[in-house]
């Protein structure tokens, strides 16, 4: 058990190490307001009850903060609320108030260092009720899968994946997992082959995942199978309209074969949804010059260099950046 417990930590601390110190420093550093007017009085009276460490107390009051006009209280008030909140075990008290602080201070330092170890911990909880719960759960299976699968533990993933799969044959989404670690594993003579069974045997149980046919598209594409990559593109295009490199790799397949008319709508999809990826300009570009609209593609090269020199010039700032 305690091994599975280490590995639901895992998964759950991808995003961040829970510092349950930190969380607390941050809320205490939020209270001292300044003498509160007097319709503040009461949040006042709950950030000095919360200071004090007496949040069963405190957590009430400080709930009722969220219409205060004073931003500087409120937000000392939220802060506090998510600190008592986390250490009485109240998600939902925890949650709400993460959830107006982030829309009224978007983008305050102390807010977003708060959020994020709030839902760590929040997270780190959820995983071990989990574990202790329902530990051969098909879920519980599932996360302790991911742990794995986030450590580069290829073998032993796949190996927990399997197990869902014998508890569940049907499952959705397994067999994509499965297909993925084969391709994030060395590759052997039977890479392709093996992934391409997986994604194959997903979409007979979740015929819509658009996951599954942008890879065997891909996999088509990179081998030059033309037809196969358009037909799996498309696909993953019509079961995702937010799917940018669907759109792109299904205009880049109609391109190769010829179909230029056929590519422009594809592609002036993708470089929509991500108009900060120079190969779709250039793609929309070939499209544009071969059915003769010249002007436009024109345009789309002119886009095409700027997006390089755009990503060539965070590559150099990164690069530059102190470590």
């Amino acid at each position: 058990m305690s091994t599975l417990v280490h590995r639901f930590l895992a998964a759950a601390l991808v995003c961040g190490v829970v510092v349950a110190s930190g969380i607390t420093a941050a809320g205490q550093s939020a209270v001292g307001a300044k003498a509160a007017p007097a319709e503040a009085n009461s949040a006042q009276k709950g950030l000095s009850l919360a200071e004090a460490g007496r949040c069963r107390e405190a957590l009430p009051i400080l709930r009722k903060a969220a219409p205060l006009a004073d931003k500087e209280l409120k937000m000392k008030a939220g802060l506090a609320t998510v600190r008592c909140g986390l250490q009485l075990n109240q998600t939902e008290a925890v949650v709400t108030a993460l959830v107006w602080l982030n829309r009224e201070f978007p983008s305050d330092p102390d807010v977003l260092y708060v959020t994020t170890h709030a839902y760590s911990d929040l997270s780190t909880r959820a995983a071990l009720h989990l574990a202790g719960s329902a530990p051969t759960s098909v879920q519980a299976l599932e996360l302790n899968a991911e742990a794995l699968e986030s450590q580069g533990k290829w073998d032993e993933a796949a190996a927990q994946y399997h197990a869902i799969l014998k508890q569940q044959p049907d499952i959705r989404g397994i067999h994509y997992r499965l297909g993925r670690i084969i391709l994030s594993k060395p590759h052997t003579t039977t890479t392709i082959t093996d992934a391409r069974a997986e994604f194959e045997a997903e979409l007979k149980t979740d015929p819509h995942n658009a996951g599954a046919e942008y890879i065997l598209g891909e996999m088509a594409r990179q081998s030059q199978q033309w037809e196969d990559a358009i037909d799996h593109f498309s696909k993953a295009s019509k079961f995702d309209a937010s799917f940018a490199d669907a759109f792109l790799g299904l205009g880049f397949s109609l391109n190769s074969v010829g179909r230029f008319a056929d590519a422009i709508p594809p592609l002036e999809a993708g470089v929509k949804l991500q108009p900060a990826n120079p190969t779709g300009h250039y793609q929309l570009a070939i499209a544009y010059n071969r059915v003769g609209r010249k002007e436009d593609a024109k345009r789309e090269a002119a886009l095409q260099k700027e997006a390089a020199e755009k990503i060539e010039q965070d590559r150099q700032k990164s690069a530059e950046a102190p470590q």
